[in-house]
């Protein structure tokens, strides 16, 4: 019953925050939200298993995961707010950010909730938890994609000479 409160909570929130985008089907936020709403059931999955047998090979995976998507998500925001100049909404930005995490990826914050949800994944594994795990990152992956074709209208030729140089998830890979 817990879980079942604090899911209808945080969704509550994410609904607030997305529903502009929830209205723009196709849009990058739309994709989003969905992704959201998985990355969140696979949350309230595995809550029960974060703290269990430490030191168990996948717990320690785990928490390099869950590090690192912190560590892009920090960095992320970060060059969004000082690089990106954002005007009200810190999506919003003014300047295409190609510099620190942003040199070798497109995507550091959906990269950041890849890594994110692989980290929650390993906390207890599943099928359902592969099942969100792997629905969350195909969102994610439509998410950039869209976001993607919104920054080529903002952005022009710069943005597709910067596509060509970075990959979207994965430096040198994907």
């Amino acid at each position: 019953m817990t879980k079942l409160i604090i899911f209808v909570l945080c969704s509550a929130v994410v609904v607030w925050y997305s529903w502009p985008s929830i209205k723009k089907p196709g849009g990058h936020g739309f994709y989003r939200f969905f992704a959201f709403e998985t990355l969140l059931v696979l949350v309230l999955l595995n809550v029960d298993h974060w703290f269990l047998q430490p030191f168990a090979i996948n717990q320690v995976f785990s928490w390099f995961f869950l590090a690192l998507s912190l560590l892009l998500a920090v960095q992320g925001f970060y060059f969004l707010r000082v690089i990106g100049k954002p005007e009200g909404d810190f999506e919003n930005t003014k300047t295409l950010v190609a510099v620190g995490v942003y040199r070798f990826i497109r995507h550091p914050l959906y990269s950041s909730l890849v890594v994110g949800c692989l980290g929650v994944f390993l906390k207890d594994l599943s099928v359902q938890g592969a099942f969100l795990a792997a629905a969350t990152c195909v969102l994610l992956d439509a998410t950039a994609r869209a976001e993607e074709l919104e920054n080529r209208t903002k952005f022009g030729t710069e943005y597709e000479r910067y596509m060509k140089t970075t990959k979207r998830f994965i430096p040198f890979l994907y």
